[in-house]
């Protein structure tokens, strides 16, 4: 019985580790407080996956997919800022450094860090931050908050509205993995 205990563990062992995990539902929120109005946006059908093996994480999202409380903000953002008929996804390609201090066969909240390329609006940058990985029963999510200069996108404010929109943005990803299907 011992035995039989100690193969299983070490299979269990053996497929957890080299596993792509995946969603279509990650959550990527965003927020500009200015001092005369707050902007808050929610795109829940982002598109990510995550090697628990080598740490390397992808994320795409339609820029048309992010909601706001007021159409003709929506509409502002999506025709006079992001231009997302010229520029439709933002994309992040990275790696999580420190994947190895993750064990995805225990519960537990992990800190982590991703360094990357964030294109967005035709312009990529390199980017770093801060997120949580959380193991609870076999099922894995993460959470991250960075903050992105709109200028170093080529996004401008026009000057009539400068006051009411941030020249920086909060943002907010959360996603709940679950295993790719193997080919």
């Amino acid at each position: 019985m011992k035995n039989i205990f100690f193969i299983v563990m070490l299979l269990s062992t053996q497929l957890a580790f080299g596993q792509k995990y995946f969603s279509k539902t990650g959550k990527i929120s965003f927020k500009s407080d200015a001092s005369m109005e707050k902007i808050e946006a929610q795109n829940s059908s982002a598109s990510t996956a995550l090697d628990i093996n080598s740490g390397n994480l992808e994320w795409a999202v339609l820029i048309q997919g992010f909601k706001f409380d007021k159409a003709l903000m929506q509409e502002h953002f999506n025709e006079n800022y992001m231009e997302s008929g010229t520029y439709p996804k933002a994309k992040f390609k990275g790696k999580i450094d420190n994947i190895s201090t993750v064990n995805f066969l225990k519960d537990g909240v992990y800190n982590v860090t991703a360094t990357g390329q964030l294109e967005m609006h035709g312009i990529t940058k390199p980017v770093t931050t801060k997120g949580v990985i959380t193991v609870k029963g076999g099922a894995i999510s993460a959470k991250s908050n960075f903050s992105v200069l709109l200028a170093d996108y080529g996004i401008t404010i026009p000057k009539l509205v400068a006051d009411n929109i941030s020249k920086t943005v909060d943002i907010t990803v959360d996603v709940s993995y679950q295993l790719m299907p193997t080919e």
